[in-house]
């Protein structure tokens, strides 16, 4: 991307698209195009239109999404595939009408099998169901990444999705139900230990093992892969299967590349927020997937590594939570 370039972020305001701006500023792309939801309503098809036409953006960021944890996804689905699919299909649809050089979707680990090998790579996309409780959220996306791949069939764009691993950082909602579960757990070992309470419930077994990522590296990652010399980025947009013969969708995992329990988290969460007390286990709770750690091996030999371990993104995670509250 050239430096003076128009940029439009979709979703400044959430976890990693304040980061991706963050992270844009900091290497001297100062043409940045934001809209918050109230200045445009990305699930409607005509305010869409109307914005590409009259800002002319020349690269997308498409993080803009309705987001959930398990409990909001379970509880939501019908909001969750609706509106995901109308905010992707618009800014999608509208990048290829107005020329736009390359766009970069961004996705959910959850595209993949439930019952994935492990580490999960791009080929195991569409190889098995998917975790019942965040399906809808999961076809949403994966029908993302089909439409990326489908244009640059057709249209010979340059559209790219990456999938993040669980993210968790500055910016992050800390809703007592409908947060993902760093923040949740953030938020509850915080007011355990504000109010004297002898014990934290957490939801399952602990077993499950679940890998995180720090907002700003994914951040970095973004950045990093719409930087990427032609060669190397249209490399990534995936092939005509119908002519290659092979399963390559466009499709880049953005992973820290190890995983830790649920209840190693906990644990972790515990130890940050100074919180005396147990933690019990609710076994009545669903679990989700037993393992989702993501093979990040196309972006890493590309050159991008994460900065941040857990236990330092914790901390500042922690310090942003003070300061909401």
């Amino acid at each position: 991307m050239e430096k003076n370039a128009k940029i439009y972020v979709a979703g400044h305001r959430g976890l990693v698209g304040s980061a991706i701006v963050k992270t844009l500023l900091a290497q001297g792309y100062a043409n940045l195009v934001t809209r918050t939801h109230a200045e445009l309503d990305l699930m409607s098809q005509t305010a869409v239109a109307d914005f590409f036409s009259e800002e002319k953006p020349e690269y997308v960021f498409l993080a803009a999404a309705k987001v959930g944890g398990i409990h909001a996804n379970n509880t939501y689905p019908a909001q969750f595939i609706h509106e995901n699919l109308a905010i992707q299909t618009n800014a999608i649809h509208q990048s290829y009408v107005h020329g736009i050089k390359r766009l970069l979707f961004l996705g959910s680990s959850c595209i993949y099998p439930k019952f994935a090998p492990q580490p999960m790579k791009e080929e195991h996309l569409l190889t098995g169901p998917l975790e019942p409780t965040n399906r809808s959220y999961a076809l949403a996306k994966i029908a993302g990444i089909e439409m990326c791949w489908s244009y640059n069939r057709q249209y010979g764009t340059q559209f790219l999705a990456a999938m993040p691993t669980n993210l968790y950082g500055p910016g992050d909602n800390y809703h007592p139900e409908n947060s993902h579960v760093i923040p949740a757990l953030i938020r509850k070992f915080h007011e355990a230990k504000v109010n004297k309470q002898p014990q934290v419930t957490v939801w399952g077994t602990g077993t499950p093992k679940r890998e995180f990522l720090y907002n700003q590296d994914m951040a970095d990652a973004c950045v990093f892969l719409m930087g990427l010399e032609s060669n190397q980025f249209q490399a990534l947009l995936g092939s005509d299967e119908s002519v290659s013969g092979k399963f390559q969708p466009p499709l880049v995992n953005v992973g820290y590349g190890s995983d830790i329990t649920i209840k190693e988290l906990a644990e972790t969460v515990q130890k940050v927020t100074g919180y005396q007390g147990n933690i019990q286990f609710d076994i009545s709770k669903p679990d989700g997937t037993p393992r989702k750690l993501m093979d990040s091996t196309i972006l890493h030999q590309a050159g991008w590594h994460p900065k941040v371990s857990i236990e330092i993104g914790l901390e500042i995670a922690y310090q942003d939570f003070l300061k909401q509250i």
